[in-house]
């Protein structure tokens, strides 16, 4: 007989651990794992795919019914059932809208909760014989490296944090994507303020340890709300000194098998960090604005950046665009001699605001012009990571022919 195989997600420990208890003498279901925060669960989740995941409701960092709504785009064949304290109906509407199965209020007993999960195991049961194995499309990000896109800017001020990390926050909202974003400006890293998070761990604490493995990264990442984790900058300037160009290389290289996208913020000049995040990348953007000093060093920039033969990575973003600063983007590509490939509309004041209150524009201000081209660029990386992965899966599914099925294709036997 096949045994339930269930997740635990609660960020007590001492509940995960009670639960336990409670379903240790059911022969019919395994616990076979926990997870401490939303983000770990649907790491777990998308590698062990548990038939049912009993999910808390009120978790920081990601609630439970933000985790259940990437739940059901990232691990579609687990049902969740979530556990909370509350039982009025406003919370049951909002976890079924969410994609739960079930609903169960604290405190159950070992009898309740196992009925529970139960009835949830065979109603799926029940659906998956009446429509048959549907066929999966998937996209095998096992399969492949993640995106490395690593944003740069000759100065301050042209808001390359800003487009960083609201770009990470759009590409993670859509629950399609493992996305990571990296503050690489260790001295004054702003990407958690941008996101209103407050670091426990930073990037400096993965310092101390010898041999930097995910394992240890993933215990320093925040999770925002919108699923996106995050590897802060540390808390210090003086910490920065305890980062080395090696051991940041050593992180993205650990982190590219497990994220779709890696986001990297760097500092605004040339260093060993930046650069060991430009030979890693697979696309720089460089974050310009319609100001001379800022168009006469970012071509000097491109220069250099020719020089580190990292050209064919290069895209030019052109941030604040506008009319009213005495040219257009005709002229920022005559200037520099290369081509825009996205333009972010000035939009001060509602950019502002959210940065003041620490929310990304494109959740503040979703109609805005810069949020819809935010999107836009989101849309556009989210395609070309689409096709990447169909591609790979049908040149894999070539190989696994071998030769001897090629020559029958070709000549009919």
């Amino acid at each position: 007989m096949k045994r339930i195989r269930v997740l635990i997600v609660d960020d007590i420990s001492d509940t995960r651990d009670s639960i336990r208890r409670l379903l240790q003498f059911e022969e019919d279901i395994e616990v076979f794992g926990e997870a401490g925060s939303g983000s770990e669960a649907i790491l777990i989740a998308e590698e062990k795919r548990p038939d049912i995941i009993l999910m808390d409701i009120n978790m920081p960092e990601m609630d439970g019914i933000r985790t259940t709504e990437l739940m059901a785009q990232r691990a579609p064949e687990s049902s969740v059932i979530i556990m909370s304290v509350q039982g009025e109906q406003a919370y049951l509407r909002r976890a079924m809208m969410a994609g739960a199965r079930e609903y169960i209020v604290k405190p159950f007993t070992g009898d309740e909760l196992a009925s529970v999960i139960a009835k949830v195991y065979e109603m799926d049961q029940r659906k998956r014989d009446t429509l048959g194995d549907l066929p999966k499309v998937s996209i095998d990000t096992q399969m492949r490296d993640g995106q490395i896109i690593s944003f740069f800017s000759t100065k301050g001020g042209v808001g390359k944090t800003m487009l960083a990390t609201n770009l990470a926050v759009q590409l993670a909202s859509s629950g399609k994507w493992r996305v990571l974003l990296v503050d690489l400006n260790l001295q004054f890293g702003d990407v958690a303020v941008f996101l209103n998070l407050v670091p426990k761990r930073s990037i400096a604490d993965l310092t101390q340890t010898g041999s930097i493995k995910f394992s240890e990264i993933q215990s320093c990442l925040l999770t925002h709300s919108s699923g996106l984790q995050v590897l802060a900058a540390p808390t210090r300037p003086e910490y920065a000194e305890l980062v080395t160009a090696e051991q940041v290389e050593q992180i993205l290289s650990e982190v590219k098998d497990h994220f779709d996208f890696i986001i990297c913020d760097n500092v605004s000049r040339f260093e060993d960090i930046s650069l060991v995040s430009f030979d890693a990348a697979t696309q720089i953007w460089l974050v310009v604005a319609m100001d001379v000093p800022t168009l006469k060093n970012a071509k000097l920039s491109l220069e250099v950046i020719d020089g580190l033969h990292h050209t064919p990575k290069v895209h030019v973003v052109l941030n604040r665009a506008s009319k009213e600063m005495g040219m257009n983007p005709h002229d920022v590509e005559k200037s520099l001699n290369y081509k825009i490939s996205y333009e972010i509309p000035s939009d001060g004041r509602a950019l502002v605001a959210a940065l003041n209150c620490g929310v990304p524009f494109v959740t503040s201000s979703p109609q805005s012009k810069a949020s819809e081209a935010i999107r836009k660029m989101a849309e556009e990386l989210s395609l070309s990571e689409a096709k990447g992965g169909i591609q790979i899966s049908q040149e894999k599914e070539r190989e696994s022919r071998g030769p001897l099925q090629g020559l029958r294709r070709v000549f009919g036997f």
